[in-house]
């Protein structure tokens, strides 16, 4: 087992914390599908992020400042990065046609499918760092690459019917043209259907996966702890949710956020690659990245409406 600051009673609590928190928002909180509006999306979104402070803060009592400063900075950057999931869904929702009472669901299991992926991500990132440390130096070029592709790109665009999973699943899944509230599968005349949402949940998975090629390797960048990494990851990942339907509404206003996140990608790749010659103090790092995000954020609610661009291109197109 890789070195890290947590013990295997940590790692045990942690995982029946995140799955009792999971059962609470399934079972207790969100039993009916229902459509979320502003003010329970906020609420959700102060709670997630609090629930996450309050552990960085335990970070910080139990095992010092530096890996307090590596669970918030990884946290920062893997809850940035999320954002550009969130673009995303909100696309495959819309071109789908998904009812809003069914987004939370989708959206559920999607998150929760997630977390068993991204876990098995960082258990193998894990072991291939510490096996061949040489690998470091290749994540951080890629993620330099990625950061570079993300300032070029200008416009995001996404085309479900286009992806070649989502395209295998219908071809071999009997499906209904028709959604049935939150219900993934319907049985007509004696088959078993999927119905839409269950292709919106593949879609989901599959934009999650290829997202996770860019966001696991950023946060190695950060720390090779795999508790902190992991931990870092599951709270970004529980708050993503009730980030969505905060943004859902302002989608459009954030227009610098991928120059940002670019910027942010490019920072912990060359972090990782001169990491061997000199390691940039984690402080500057959380300065780093808190700055660039914040300042987006800033000049894209700064920018007159009237000036800015048009972000979403595919958004036009299904209106």
């Amino acid at each position: 087992m890789p070195h890290s600051v947590a013990t295997l009673p940590l790692w045990i609590g942690f995982t029946i914390f995140v799955l009792c928190m999971i059962a609470l928002d399934l079972i207790v909180f969100h039993k009916r599908a229902h459509t979320v509006g502003p003010r329970e999306s906020l609420f959700w979104t102060a709670f997630w992020v609090s629930q996450a402070l309050l552990f960085n803060l335990l970070v910080y009592h139990w095992f010092g400042t530096k890996p307090g400063l590596e669970f918030l900075t990884g946290y920062l950057v893997e809850y940035a990065l999320s954002v550009d999931n969130l673009f995303v869904f909100l696309l495959i929702f819309r071109y789908f046609a998904t009812p809003p009472a069914s987004h939370h669901r989708a959206l559920f299991w999607g998150i929760l499918g997630a977390i068993i992926l991204r876990g098995t991500f960082i258990l193998l990132g894990t072991v291939l760092l510490q096996t061949f440390h040489w690998t470091i130096y290749v994540l951080g070029a890629f993620l330099i690459l990625t950061g570079i592709k993300m300032l070029r790109a200008g416009e995001l665009e996404v085309d479900p019917e286009r992806n070649p999973v989502v395209r295998l699943f219908q071809k071999l899944v009997p499906a209904t043209p028709h959604y049935s509230g939150a219900r993934l599968t319907v049985r007509e005349n004696g088959r078993l259907l999927a119905t839409p949402l269950l292709v919106v949940l593949v879609a989901i998975s599959v934009i999650d996966l290829v997202f996770a090629v860019d966001s696991i390797p950023a946060i190695f960048g950060v720390t090779q702890d795999p508790f902190l990494v992991y931990s870092s990851n599951i709270f970004a990942i529980l708050g993503l949710r009730s980030l969505y339907f905060l943004v859902e509404s302002a989608v459009s206003k954030f227009q610098y956020l991928n120059l940002a996140l670019g910027l942010v990608l490019a920072f912990v790749g060359i972090r990782m690659v001169i990491s061997g010659w000199y390691e940039i103090p984690i402080a500057y790092s959380l300065g780093t990245v808190a700055t660039l995000i914040g300042l987006s954020i800033l000049a894209s609610l700064l920018r007159k409406p009237e000036e800015a661009p048009v972000s979403l291109k595919a958004e036009e197109d299904g209106d």
